[in-house]
């Protein structure tokens, strides 16, 4: 594949938008960079500046743009310059997307957009969210969807060419990692010594299901010994749910921000899923690969993710989730067999490598000349 502009005179320069970026979106940002990069594409990565510090594109090899996450004139303007000379604009989510629209303007730059989930709202917002994604799918020269549901959305909502993506799960940063700590000494940390431990991931918001964790953990409080849930992740909702954890004496532990998950994850005996997150769901994707059954909602991309490999329930049932908890943690053959049936599942994912050659493909096809015949 080539990496050469459409005049075949230098690399080809392709400007990565990103808005807040959720941790699948981010991750997959800076894995895509570090893959273009060394295979000689100039990368750009627009995105704020606490996404950087936090995913380090430009230790990547990509040049960072600081662009705030708004629509406002100063962060188009900034986005415009930034995507001047570029050959190639790639956008990760439906704000991003949107802001790259407005910074291209009448441009005949290729914009392909990645939709990485389905954007929530209700109301106003909601029909607010529909127009954007129809403006978003049309401007687009390609729309990837991590999903087949968000394929389907957007050939519904008028993308000219709309195609799986090929979406990998990036390895653990090697900083990140900590051999000193074995399991025993993270649940002993956690205060699950002799007890189940149970471990959601995510960021405290509406969507991601808490307030069906926090039911069913009113069941797990009658077990004998009561499981421990930790929950990784911070957001809007903390203070609600904390509240809740001390006025029902749950046996739920809020952790916040933590940049040892992998490691938290690895000293599990099961990881919750108990709501709506990225369609393809890092934390499922962790899950599978550390050997942990999964317990998760029936949501978006979840089935085609996982497929056999975990206990799938009912969106929004909290009795669903907690039995299938209570029922996983009395079966360890059942365990076994999923912790089987993950790593087999985790291998027909893609690789970075696969990830990277499917969008230098579709980058290729977009700005390489049309043969003269």
């Amino acid at each position: 594949m080539s990496s050469h502009s459409p005049h075949g005179q230098s690399p080809l320069r392709t400007v990565q938008v990103l808005g807040g970026g959720n941790a699948a979106s981010s991750a997959h940002v800076r894995s895509l960079a570090a893959g273009l990069v060394a295979r000689g594409v100039r990368v750009t990565v627009c995105a704020p500046t606490e996404s950087d510090h936090a995913y380090d594109f430009t230790g990547a090899g990509a040049d960072h743009v600081p662009v705030p996450r708004s629509s406002d004139p100063a962060s188009v303007a900034a986005l415009r310059a930034a995507c001047t000379d570029a050959d190639l604009v790639h956008a990760h989510g439906l704000h991003a997307s949107f802001r790259a629209v407005l910074a291209l303007g009448g441009r005949r730059t290729p914009l392909v957009v990645t939709w990485h989930n389905r954007a929530h709202a209700e109301g106003a917002r909601a029909h607010l969210l529909r127009l954007l994604e129809r403006r978003v799918a049309r401007a687009a020269a390609v729309v990837l969807g991590t999903t087949s549901d968000l394929v389907d959305r957007a050939r519904r909502t008028g993308a000219r060419d709309a195609r799986l993506a090929a979406v990998a799960l990036p390895g653990p940063r090697r900083a990140e990692e900590d051999p000193e700590r074995p399991r025993a000494k993270v649940r002993a940390e956690l205060g699950a010594i002799g007890r189940p431990l149970l471990m959601a991931v995510g960021s405290l918001e509406r969507p991601r299901g808490y307030d069906v964790l926090l039911d069913a953990a009113r069941v797990w409080g009658r077990l004998d010994p009561v499981p421990l849930v930790a929950v990784a992740g911070e957001g809007p909702l903390r203070a609600e749910l904390q509240r809740r954890i001390e006025d029902e004496a749950l046996p739920v532990r809020l952790l916040g921000r933590r940049d040892d998950v992998s490691e938290l994850l690895a000293a599990a005996d099961l990881a919750l899923l108990p709501g709506a997150g990225e369609s393809r769901s890092v934390l499922a994707q962790e899950a599978l690969h550390a050997r942990v059954p999964l317990v998760a909602a029936l949501t978006g991309g979840v089935r085609e993710l996982v497929g056999d490999a975990a206990e799938l329930v009912p969106h929004g049932d909290a009795d669903a989730f907690a039995d299938a908890v209570v029922r996983l943690l009395a079966d360890p053959e059942r365990r076994e067999l999923l912790r089987e049936s993950g790593i087999r599942q985790a291998a027909t994912w893609p690789s970075e490598d696969e990830t990277v050659a499917q969008v230098l493909s579709v980058y290729d096809e977009l700005t390489q000349p049309l043969p003269m015949i």
